[in-house]
């Protein structure tokens, strides 16, 4: 058995280190964190006791009951250990859970911290070990204790108090805050419009494009412009030529990655990190949680030797570059490779793409600037005092743009031309321009005002924006936009002619959009617990943590400061009138019952409502809200429409009724006790032919789905992670050397009776195992006070 013991964070983590250090050295792995917050602690004491200096009970959670006595094992036989979790607050306070769990003394225990994971930095952190830093440890644990009393304490009165709403957080809320601003920024915008002019000449056989300056804010006036072209000369009246460089910018953060992977690769935040956390631990980039941008002096030098040995010389340009971050704690350097020269990181197309993004901009970030030179080309109109203005850029020396950067569209470049040089004119053109709206928030530019507001640090951002999409207060939008009408004027042969063409507008694919739920929640936060979402609030804590860490805060009095007033407003928000939550909104009457239309938010979302429903002997019908449609605008013709479901669209062949409606997951339509899905088909417009067709591939589904029915409600089916036995209440996983169509009814019965019960809507995705023949024993740790 090795003398020293390594203990880090992941298995994968522990097979990279494990090969660098010799045989001395078994490198085992906790699999993350190991203990959690109790959710409930015997004797019925909190688990987090607030009077007793936020004394706070661990428990160890019950799927690393196996690595923690694994752990243990290997502990008793260890000369040494050496606790190697990550550098930043979170792996600090894994370090400390493992001690206290592995009857460890902090205060002696090896801890090593690297930022890359590289034979050299290995070596270098086994020769400088240091012991847990309990200022890191208690900074992690006053984030986890103040989120645990937020979301325990507010969450019920969320529940209570709001219809629909989930759970409420202390970061989460203030990120659907952002959103709903946002959402109603673009709900008020008013938009204008004007026209913009554009012209085609031509010299010497060669294409000039050229625009106007000036729009004109009126169609008269744009059509009275063009009018003035026909007949008039054109002549070059000036050309400016400026010389310009463009830098580049430094190295990545966690913060920056995030927002250019989802800009340039489409990623969102949690794969992002996901993705950097394989090429961290398999030794090919640094430590992707961090705030700095600085490098190290071997890396500057690594990166300058392989740019001069790859492009030449006048390619390498040595940057230093200085965090702005006032806050910045997680890491000593910016995201890098390892290894300048390697450019493959991985064989995983997805992350090998996110590692050539990190290199190059790591490589760019020390390179010389790209030089430039940008012409503009004046041209006069002989029947108006406005100019045309053709712009054009040259690259003269390319730098960084080599590696990184490079423009999404090409500027022109311009023929050669001179001061006085007649043009002719080929066209011109006088299209309708609209105002933009703000534009909705994408996961990238979400993490960017985040982190410009000092809410989240980088081990949280992807956490942030994962919460607020599975708790269903914003979800990835999918429309393409809506068509427009748009004015457009051309001047072609010397006829001017009027076209009106369609453009979409208003597209959010892979935006962030708040939902009601979203909306409803944020605004009874706003309205009765303004300190959670309160930007600069939120911002004070981080910069409170940040203290703590630095052991110029003490962590109880920063908790108590923080939970006395928080508390109270939850003892006071027994008051708050639950109707005066998401009020309903009266649309109007409708004409054949006479009774009143109402949008309201319901314990599923946003619906209508046909009728007051204040007469108990009263009929009141309820309709989703049209797809697209928000409470606030929907009007009473689309409301109306909403109630002609459902819609019998006729007979099956059996004569069962099909029925087309919309449902708490979207439009089907219902064949006895089938339901059948047919999006994105709109339920108002289905066809019998569909209905019948995608009632046909239901069926056959169903029959593939059925292996085995022996009559007694047991069954042998085909499920999505494979082939299991179900009587309806329970399923049973079938074991992988028998063939499924072979089992017969008594093995399925005793396959059934060792199994546990199946639970809530997706119980069929539940797998059974076999009863352990011990109970496993429940181990719980009390912090320090």
């Amino acid at each position: 058995m090795s003398k020293n013991l390594v203990i880090v964070e992941s298995p994968a983590k522990a097979k990279t280190i494990e090969k660098y250090l010799g045989s001395d050295f078994h490198v085992l792995s906790s699999v993350g964190h190991i203990r959690s917050i109790a959710k409930k602690v015997k004797g019925g004491t909190e688990p987090i006791q607030v009077d007793k200096g936020f004394e706070t009970t661990y428990e160890i959670d019950s799927e690393k009951k196996k690595t923690v006595a694994e752990l243990r094992k290997a502990v008793k036989v260890a000369e040494t250990v050496w606790l190697a979790t990550d550098e930043d607050r979170e792996g600090e306070a894994i370090a400390w859970h493992l001690c206290e769990v592995l009857k460890l003394d902090p205060k002696t225990t090896k801890r090593i911290v690297f930022h890359e994971i590289t034979k050299k930095a290995i070596e270098e952190a086994v020769k400088h070990p240091r012991t847990v830093d309990m200022s890191l440890v208690q900074a992690q644990q006053a984030r986890q204790i103040l989120d645990r009393l937020v979301g325990f304490e507010l969450s019920p009165v969320v529940w209570q108090k709001v219809p629909g709403g989930k759970s409420a957080g202390r970061v989460q809320s203030p990120a659907v805050r952002l959103l709903v601003e946002r959402e109603r920024e673009i709900d008020t915008f008013n938009g204008s419009f004007t026209f913009k002019v554009t012209a085609e000449f031509m010299h010497d056989g060669q294409l000039i494009k050229a625009e106007l300056p000036k729009r004109f804010e009126t169609e008269p006036e744009a059509q009275a412009f063009l009018e003035s072209l026909i007949g008039a000369n054109f002549t070059v009246s000036n050309i400016t030529t400026s010389p310009s460089t463009r830098n580049p910018t430094a190295p990545f953060t966690t913060s920056t990655l995030q927002q250019d992977a989802n800009s340039r690769l489409g990623f969102g935040a949690k794969a992002t990190m996901s993705s950097a956390q394989k090429l961290y631990q398999e030794g090919k980039i640094t430590y992707m949680r961090t705030d700095s941008v600085n490098l190290g002096g071997e890396a500057i030098a690594a990166a300058a030797s392989y740019i001069k040995s790859a492009f030449g010389e006048e390619y390498s340009q040595v940057r230093t570059f200085k965090t702005k971050s006032a806050g910045a704690q997680e890491a000593h350097e910016a995201i890098r490779p390892t290894d300048m020269a390697a450019e493959r990181g991985s064989s995983n197309e997805y992350d090998q793409k996110l590692y050539t993004l990190i290199r190059n901009r790591t490589l760019a970030s020390q390179m010389a600037p790209a030089k430039l030179e940008k012409t503009v080309v004046t041209i006069a109109i002989s029947t108006a005092k406005e100019v045309f203005e053709a712009k054009g850029e040259v690259i003269i020396f390319d730098g960084f743009l080599r590696v990184y950067g490079g423009s999404k569209k090409d500027a022109d470049i311009l023929p050669s031309v001179t001061s006085g040089d007649l043009l002719a004119l080929e066209a011109a053109t006088a299209k309708q321009l609209f105002a933009r709206p703000p534009a909705r928030y994408s996961e990238g530019a979400l993490v960017k005002k985040l982190e410009d507001l000092g809410i989240g640090r980088p081990s949280t951002y992807a956490t942030i924006i994962n919460t607020v999409q599975v708790r269903g207060y914003a979800e990835k939008g999918e429309g393409e936009g809506t068509p427009r009408d748009v004015i457009v004027y051309s001047l072609k042969n010397n006829q001017v002619e009027r076209d009106v063409i369609q453009e979409k507008t208003g597209a959010d694919r892979g935006k962030l959009v708040p939902t009601a739920a979203g909306q409803v929640v944020s605004d009874f936060l706003t309205n009765h617990f303004d300190q959670i979402v309160d930007y600069g609030f939120t911002a004070k804590v981080e910069e409170e943590f940040d203290e703590i860490a630095n052991g110029k805060l003490e962590r109880n009095n920063m908790l108590q400061e923080f939970y006395k007033p928080f508390h109270q407003l939850i003892v006071e928000s027994g008051g708050i009138d639950r109707s005066t939550v998401a009020q309903a909104r009266e649309i109007g009457i409708d004409p054949k019952t006479n009774k009143p239309v109402m949008a309201r938010f319901g314990r599923y979302g946003p619906m209508l409502q046909l009728g007051s429903g204040e007469d108990k002997e009263e009929k009141v019908l309820f309709a989703p809200l049209p797809a697209g449609k928000k409470i606030e605008t929907v009007t009473l013709e689309e409301a109306l429409h909403a109630f002609t479901l459902p819609r019998i669209l006729g007979k099956t062949t059996d004569g069962d009724d099909i029925k087309a409606n919309i449902g708490r997951f979207g439009p089907y339509v219902q064949i006895g006790k089938l339901f059948v899905s047919i999006k994105p088909l709109d339920p108002h417009t289905i066809t019998l032919a569909e209905a019948l067709d995608l009632y046909k591939q239901k069926l056959q589904a169903e029959a593939e789905k059925n292996i085995a029915d022996f009559g007694d409600g047991i069954k042998v089916l085909k499920g999505r992670y494979g082939p299991y036995i179900t009587d309806g209440k329970k399923n049973a996983k079938i074991p992988k050397d028998t063939e499924p169509a072979s089992i017969t009814h008594e093995q399925a019965k005793e396959l059934l009776a060792s199994a546990t019960p199946a639970k809530g809507r997706f119980a069929r995705k539940t797998t059974t195992k076999a009863p352990s023949k011990k109970p496993a024993k429940k181990t719980t740790r009390t912090t320090e006070k």
